[in-house]
C-alpha cells in the first residue's frame, strides 16, 4: 500500500519561532545566574511591538529588554517597513513571581507530606498535570520521521544561505513543507516540497525561485529520494516581502508540532519553549523521547512511542504507555518494566539524568527539538 505523509518546518524568523527563540534566551540568561530558577516565560510580537510576561522567580538579574533586541537582531529583523526593527520596536514587560501554590507543590511534593522520610528525589513534585509523548523510529540515522528531518533541513538550509549571503535578497520569515510517499511503512521517495521565503522587493520570482531549487533544495533533498514525478511549489504566491510581525502576530508555543515530530506522532499538547525543566510539559517529553530512542537504538523495536502522564505536585509519574506498532524484539511488557527499573521518571530525576539546569535551551528553539545529537536526550546508552 501507498501513503503519503506530510510535516512542515519554519525559519527562525517566523513570527511564533521568534517568540520561542526570545522566551528560551531569557530563560537562558536567568539559567546562567541561578540554575535554580523558576521560569515561565511568554512572548507575543505583532507588528513594532513585543510583550513579555509570564512568572520567573530567580535570585538572578536580567536585562530583559536587553535580550529581546539582541534576539531581534540576531534572526535578522532591521526593516520595521516590511518586518521589524529591533532598534525601533517597543518592548513591554509585565512579568510576576511563580505563583505559591505551584511552588508549593514542586518545593514539597504529595510523596514528601504523605511520608518525611521519602529520598530527596521523591521531595519534588511536577509543576503541572500533563501528558507527554516521546517518539522514535528507524527511519532517518537521527531515528526521527523522514519528513519533518527534512522540513528541518530545508529551513535551517534557507537561514543559512540568507545569513552567509549566498542568496543575500532573502529576508528572516520563512515556512518549508515536504510530503513523503510510503509503500508498506517504509519511504520510497520526496512526492512534494512546499517553500515560501521573505524576499527583497525587487528580486524577481524566476530567479529566486531557481536559486531556492539549486542552492536549498537540491542541497538538502538525497538524490535518491527524488522521483520523476516529484513535484516543487516555490512561493506559490509569487510575493511575499511582508513578513515577519508586521505580517502576522507570534506566540510562544503555537508550533509545538513543528517543535516534535511533525504529527507522525502523538502530542501532549503542553509547549516547550520558556519553560524552566521542573516544567514536565518540557523535561518529561525530553525523557519521553530520550527512552523512545534508546529503545529503537537497542534494537528492541523499530518504531516506538511512549506516553507519560503526572499530577501537579506528585513526583511519580501516574501512568506510563509504550506503542512499539508491532515492532518489538521483545514483550512490550517487558519495555514497560524496563523502562521502570532503568529511568528515573521523576522531575528531579529526570532534570538529575538529562543534567536539564543548564543554558542549552535556546539551542533548541529552531528546527525540531529532537534530532540534534548535540543535545543530552538525544543520547543512545546501552539499556
Amino acid at each position: 500500500m501507498s501513503k503519503l505523509f506530510t510535516s512542515e518546518s519554519v525559519t527562525e524568523g517566523h513570527p511564533d519561532k521568534l517568540c520561542d527563540l526570545i522566551s528560551d534566551s531569557i530563560l537562558d540568561e536567568y539559567l546562567k545566574q541561578d540554575k535554580l530558577s523558576r521560569v515561565a516565560c511568554e512572548t507575543l510580537v505583532g507588528k513594532d511591538l513585543v510583550v513579555i510576561t509570564g512568572e520567573i522567580t530567580s535570585n538572578g538579574s536580567v536585562d530583559i529588554e536587553k535580550v529581546v533586541r539582541n534576539v531581534i537582531k540576531e534572526v535578522g529583523y532591521d526593516n520595521e517597513k516590511v518586518d521589524m526593527d529591533y532598534r525601533t520596536c517597543k518592548v513591554i514587560v509585565n512579568i510576576s513571581k511563580q505563583s505559591a501554590d505551584i511552588a508549593k507543590g514542586v518545593n514539597n511534593s504529595f510523596e514528601s507530606r504523605e511520608n518525611n522520610e521519602c529520598s530527596e528525589k521523591l521531595k519534588e513534585g511536577a509543576g503541572d498535570q500533563g501528558i507527554m509523548f516521546g517518539f522514535a523510529c528507524d527511519e532517518t540515522e537521527e531515528l526521527m520521521p523522514l519528513p519533518i528531518m527534512l522540513a528541518h533541513k530545508l529551513s535551517k538550509r534557507l537561514t543559512d544561505v540568507r545569513k552567509n549571503k549566498i542568496l543575500d535578497y532573502l529576508r528572516p520569515d520563512g515556512k518549508t513543507q515536504v510530503t513523503v510517499r510510503y509503500k508498506d511503512g517504509k519511504p520510497v521517495c520526496v512526492d512534494t516540497v512546499v517553500l515560501s521565503t521573505q524576499h527583497d522587493e525587487n528580486v524577481d520570482f524566476e530567479k529566486l525561485k531557481t536559486d531556492i531549487i539549486e542552492q536549498v533544495i537540491k542541497k538538502v533533498i538525497p538524490k535518491e529520494l527524488v522521483a520523476l514525478g516529484t513535484k516543487y511549489y516555490i512561493n506559490p504566491t509569487v510575493r511575499f516581502v511582508i513578513g515577519g510581525p508586521l505580517g502576522d502576530s507570534g506566540l510562544t508555543g503555537r508550533k509545538i508540532i513543528v517543535d516534535t515530530y511533525g504529527g507522525y506522532s502523538r502530542h501532549g499538547g503542553g509547549a516547550f519553549s520558556g519553560k524552566d525543566p521542573t516544567k514536565v510539559d518540557r523535561s518529561a517529553a525530553y525523557m519521553a523521547r530520550f527512552i523512545a530512542k534508546n529503545i529503537v537504538a537497542n534494537k528492541l523495536a523499530k518504531k516506538c512511542e511512549i506516553q507519560i502522564s503526572y499530577a501537579i505536585g506528585k513526583a511519580i509519574p501516574i501512568a506510563i504507555y509504550v506503542d512499539t506498532f508491532r515492532t518489538n524484539t521483545i514483550p512490550e511488557e517487558k519495555i514497560v518494566e524496563l523502562i521502570y527499573n532503568k529511568f528515573d521518571l521523576t522531575p528531579k530525576g529526570i532534570i538529575d539524568t538529562l543534567n536539564l539546569q543548564q543554558p542549552i535551551y535556546k539551542n533548541t528553539t529552531n528546527y525540531g527539538h529532537f534530532g540534534k545529537n548535540n543535545l543530552p536526550w538525544e543520547k543512545i546508552i546501552k539499556l
